[in-house]
């Protein structure tokens, strides 16, 4: 399945629109990761236990999108974005959402120039 952040496919024609999907993720902090990254605030540098908690949680919400679409017989997403919400104290939800769409993917189905 494709999934673009444009309004379209380059090469490719949209043959229908289907609509709106999401896949969604709520993550809570943990006290062991927060005490490195209060240790790591003091030295700088990266909070690697927090860049991958985020890198997982944006994978797990793009593969929702992806079920999805799928599930409304979509082929393609366009117009993905990302959205983060805080929930409450320690947590916080990531959303990705975008437009469900059917693409023609015949060989034929290129679109020229």
């Amino acid at each position: 399945m494709i999934v673009v952040t444009s309004d379209d496919i380059p090469g490719r024609k949209i043959l229908k629109t289907i609509g709106l999907v999401r896949g969604n993720t709520i993550r809570c902090r943990h006290i062991g990761r927060d005490i490195m990254a209060q240790l790591r605030n003091l030295v700088g540098g990266e909070v690697s236990d927090y860049t991958k908690m985020i890198a997982e949680a944006r994978e797990q919400c793009l593969d929702r999108l992806r079920l999805e679409a799928q599930s409304m017989g979509a082929n393609a997403v366009v117009a993905l974005r990302f959205s983060t919400s805080y929930i409450m104290a320690g947590s916080a939800e990531l959303l990705a959402y975008g437009t469900a769409v059917v693409i023609d993917e015949s060989p034929g189905g290129v679109v020229q120039g």
